[in-house]
């Protein structure tokens, strides 16, 4: 089964919002916004052919774009969208991809809007129209970010908010329930825009509010017992962190004795993963674990090796031949014990993994191939099943804590699949690895210690590819340089850095270069996403 119709079938199971990404930095905000409204909804590339679309959506959302709609190469979406009988909504770019095929006429603005922009709302639009600013004061605060406007409406369009620079900053089709916005209420600098995303899809589109993850729960696990069958067995990718553990607690409560879980020992973990995990996953869960010793494999495979994008590739098709022989070794027993050959692979796949890794312009510039959707070998025997690939980081969260997964496991910082690999700039060894392991683990300490864990999205250490002068007692050295991170973030696709106390990272700097041997320099980062990216590679 195809991801494209597995996504279908949890479309299926909601009233579903559409919406159709043309490259707006934005259009994940979307998504969250209308998620906590209640409502579920997909993000899929403008260029989707609607009669190859796999559910019928109840409105559909056009995002906005980098680029001008005077473009030659602009996005633009399948007329046919227009045919759907369903509320849209145009954001910015949307707005004006919505006059483009209805018959109105835009232009590149004489000066590019980027900012706040005070909206006022026309008193004597319809009542119809006037159902998206329900509850909306006016005048109310929106953000602007745009280089083209609309010269002129469609027919049958009609003004519904203005500001000082744009006359049509609102409008909508007299009779239809189609909208154009300017500004983008996705943004926390609309201040009334999530109440605007909510009139659209509950109030005007009626979608029921019934995404929560007590209703996703029951519902995933009767899913993943018709995927899977009444025969089918599971080899489950599992690592410690939230993702994997949330993902195998549900397959193990879906299909029992019929899920096996396996631990990659791939010599790029934590500190004492591998024993941590075992303790957490088998003993007190009662999951069936079996630990892989692959650490020599994964490591001499990485040898000399220092793009980012080949250690991935690398970490990512060796993982795979190492769950493809545990799972000829576990498929044998299953099959002698009548519980069913192993078919499937789980993986912890999130959305924000899904979103980073399609583009509307089909195969992208890669940034990089992210550890749970590439790497993958073409050739992989098993079928793949993402139990989470819907669902948001606190989300998962939210559906760990409903299974009674225990707080610290719940909230525990993410990990990326290529593990310290990727916290290691350039070649991988046994001896840079336990350096960065060793000050990732004074640092994770020393900030629990200090009360902020939880105020903190994602902290690690990562060993630069550089050396410095230092003087330790007596004597001058040249030793290595550790990059501390920590930011802030709730669903990962954009992320701040901590603002760290300064004694915290005193005591953390401290401990590192004392107890860390080959490290006399700490650094702090204090770059943001966008437009950098959580991970240093």
């Amino acid at each position: 089964m195809s991801s494209t119709e597995v996504a279908a079938q949890v479309a299926n199971m909601y009233d579903t919002i559409l919406i159709l990404d043309f490259g707006s930095q934005y259009s994940h905000l979307i998504t969250r916004r209308i998620r906590e409204a209640g409502v579920y909804c997909e993000l899929l590339p403008c260029t989707q052919k609607i009669s190859e679309l796999k559910f019928k959506p109840k409105g559909v959302v056009l995002s906005g774009s980098p680029y001008s709609i005077t473009d030659k190469d602009a996005p633009h979406v399948d007329p046919e969208v227009f045919n759907l009988g369903v509320p849209i909504l145009g954001i910015c770019y949307g707005l004006q991809e919505i006059a483009r095929n209805l018959g109105g006429e835009t232009s590149l603005a004489v000066k590019r809007e980027y900012g706040h922009a005070e909206l006022t709302l026309d008193p004597q639009a319809d009542h119809h129209s006037f159902h998206l600013f329900q509850d909306v004061p006016s005048p109310t605060n929106v953000w602007m970010s745009h280089g083209d406007h609309l010269e002129s409406p469609p027919n049958d369009f009609v003004i519904i908010g203005s500001t000082s620079t744009s006359a049509y900053a609102a409008v909508a089709h007299t009779t239809l329930p189609i909208y154009g916005i300017q500004f983008h209420p996705e943004v926390t600098h609309s201040v009334d825009g999530s109440i605007i995303l909510r009139n659209f899809v509950i109030g005007i589109c009626q979608c029921e509010a019934n995404w929560t993850m007590s209703s996703f729960v029951d519902k995933e696990l009767e899913r993943i017992r018709n995927l899977v069958g009444p025969t089918g067995s599971v080899i489950g990718a599992v690592s410690g962190g939230v993702d994997s553990t949330v993902a195998a607690v549900l397959m193990k409560r879906a299909i029992g004795d019929r899920f096996h879980a396996v631990l990659v020992d791939n010599g790029v973990m934590r500190l004492n993963e591998c024993e941590q995990v075992k303790k957490t996953l088998a003993d007190n869960l009662g999951i069936n674990l079996t630990v892989a010793d692959a650490a020599d494999l994964f490591l001499g495979r990485l040898k000399g090796v220092t793009d980012p994008e080949k250690k991935r590739k690398i970490i990512g098709n060796t993982f795979i031949e190492v769950f493809e022989a545990e799972s000829h070794r576990i498929d044998e027993v299953s099959r002698q014990s009548g519980l069913g050959p192993i078919e499937w692979l789980l993986q912890g796949t999130l959305y924000p993994d899904v979103i980073e890794s399609i583009s509307f312009k089909g195969p992208s510039a890669t940034i990089k191939s992210h550890h749970n959707v590439g790497g993958l070998l073409e050739d992989m025997r098993l079928k793949l099943i993402e139990p989470l690939r819907e669902l948001f980081k606190d989300e998962v969260r939210a559906l760990g804590t409903l299974l009674d997964i225990p707080d610290d496991l719940v909230w525990r910082h993410p990990f990326p699949g290529p593990g310290i690999a990727i916290r290691v700039l350039g070649e991988v060894t046994r001896e840079q690895v336990e350096i960065a392991r060793r000050a990732d683990h004074i640092y994770i300490e020393e900030i629990k210690k200090a009360g902020l864990y939880r105020q903190i999205a994602q902290a690690y250490a990562a060993l630069l590819p550089v050396r410095s002068v230092g003087v330790m007692g007596d004597q001058r050295t040249y030793e290595q340089v550790i990059a501390l991170r920590a930011v802030e973030s709730k669903d990962f696709m954009t992320a701040d850095w901590f603002p760290m106390p300064v004694e915290t990272l005193k005591r953390i700097s401290n401990r590192i270069i004392n107890e860390v041997q080959g490290v006399n320099r700490v650094l702090y980062d204090v770059s943001s996403k966008p437009p950098s990216t959580i991970e240093f590679e």
